[in-house]
This record gives structure tokens, C-alpha cells and sequence, in this order.
């Protein structure tokens, strides 16, 4: 198989021979930044079609065009865990959305708490941010960002089969939580804010059914250590790292 040094999301629906036109943007980057001639190759992927090896038939800098050749990887599905963080300085934010694409969370849903320190965030930036980073891990599906919401319209809504998993920062001290003991399913990963969670916020979330109060080991994690950290202990206990 040829090899494809440069792997790119499109919209497009992607089978063998399939004409695939690329938006001027992305023409600029492979033609333009790139500078692939007729007869490259770029792998293909559209979170629906697995990835495809594709060759460069028209190198035009503000519309090229490639054909599908051949599959090279299924589709690779997350597992169905979502991941909830409140936002935080903007490069940490975005920090956290782009390993969230990597280590396989399927939605990034920011939420707002009571000391969220920064309640403004860009949904199409960060979306950018996760497509970017599934590109260039190999990944064959893009996590959605959901817009921001506020955690208590979140938890109010809260679908009564997703178990939640509740990183507690007054559990710090205590022993990582033995995750295999939940179960599978459904989940949802919550990270809290700088400040933490307001004591109303942990009494409410202590007190849901489904919400799993749990300690991320012996010291104070920065939320975007913290939100790493738990998506590599769920993974490896009730995800596809196993």
C-alpha cells in the first residue's frame, strides 16, 4: 500500500473511486503549505467511512480534488464516554479537548460551575482543536464539543442510564478509586473547575443516583492534568485500553 504522510477529515463520503473535492482551506494546506503535486497521497477519513488512502488528481490550490483508492482502517468507534470540564485558562482548554480526541472520549461537553473562572469559550474553535487532534493521532472519529452549558441545567438533564464519574477534589489523600468495580456502560468523566466544585455542587452531585464520587490518588491535580488522568484510569479499567 502507498504510503500517505499527511492524513485529512472531510465531509465527504468516502468509497473506492469516489471523487473527493477539498475545501479551499485544505487545498491551500496541501497544496499551498504542503505542496503535494498530482499523484501524492493523503489518507482520507469522515468518522463514518473508516480511512482511505486517496491520490492527489488535481493539485489546484483553491479547489483540488483526490480519489479514493482503497480502505486502509475501518472505522475505529470511541468507546461511549463522554467527558465534562469546566473551562480554564485558553491554551489548558484547549489542552484538554485536544487529548480528550486523543484518548478516545466520543463528546467534549465544557460546563460552566460556580467558580469556572473563564465562562466564555468558542464551541467552533475548540471543535477545530478535536478534529486536528483525531487527524493527527490516527484516529477514524471526531468527538462533537457540545456548546457550553451550565453544569446545573447539565445535571438537571441528566439521562438517567449514564453513569457519571465524579472526580472529587476533597477526596484528594485517598486511595485511587478501583474503577473496574462500576461497571461498563454509559459513562461521563467530570472535571471541576480551578477552584473546585462549591459545596452545593458536591452535595447535589454526592447525592444523584449514578454519580460515583471518586478520588484521581495523593495530590491536587490542575484541572488539565486532572482530566488526562481520569481518562487513562477509565480507559484502562472500563474502556478499549484493555
Amino acid at each position: 500500500m502507498k504510503n500517505a504522510k499527511i492524513r485529512l477529515y472531510v465531509d465527504a463520503d468516502l468509497a473506492d473511486g469516489q471523487a473527493v473535492a477539498v475545501s479551499r482551506d485544505q487545498s491551500h494546506y496541501l497544496f499551498g503549505v504542503m505542496r503535494l503535486k498530482e499523484g501524492a497521497f493523503v489518507a482520507l477519513f469522515n468518522g463514518r467511512d473508516g480511512e482511505w488512502l486517496a491520490k492527489v488528481t488535481a493539485a489546484n490550490k483553491r479547489n483540488g480534488m483526490l480519489v479514493c483508492l482503497e480502505q486502509s482502517k475501518p472505522v475505529q468507534m470511541p468507546p461511549d464516554l463522554w467527558l465534562l470540564f469546566a473551562p480554564i485558562k485558553k491554551a489548558r482548554t484547549d489542552f484538554i479537548v485536544e487529548k480528550a480526541a486523543e484518548m478516545g472520549a466520543a463528546r467534549i461537553c465544557p460546563v460552566s460551575t460556580e467558580f469556572t473562572q473563564s465562562d466564555r469559550v468558542r464551541q467552533d474553535r475548540l471543535q477545530a482543536h478535536a478534529l486536528e487532534a483525531a487527524e493527527q493521532c490516527g484516529g477514524t472519529y471526531v468527538p462533537e464539543v457540545a456548546e457550553l452549558q451550565k453544569l446545573d441545567a447539565v445535571l438537571a438533564n441528566w439521562p438517567a442510564d449514564r453513569k457519571l464519574l465524579f472526580c472529587d477534589e476533597t477526596r484528594v489523600g485517598e486511595a485511587v478509586t478501583d474503577l473496574t468495580v462500576l461497571g461498563a456502560g454509559p459513562w461521563a468523566i467530570l472535571i471541576g473547575p480551578e477552584g473546585g466544585f462549591s459545596a452545593r455542587e458536591v452535595e447535589r452531585l454526592r447525592g444523584m443516583d449514578g454519580v460515583h464520587s471518586v478520588s484521581l490518588g495523593p495530590r491536587v491535580l490542575r484541572a488539565d492534568t486532572a482530566a488526562v488522568a481520569a481518562l487513562a484510569l477509565w480507559q484502562k479499567a472500563l474502556g478499549d485500553w484493555g
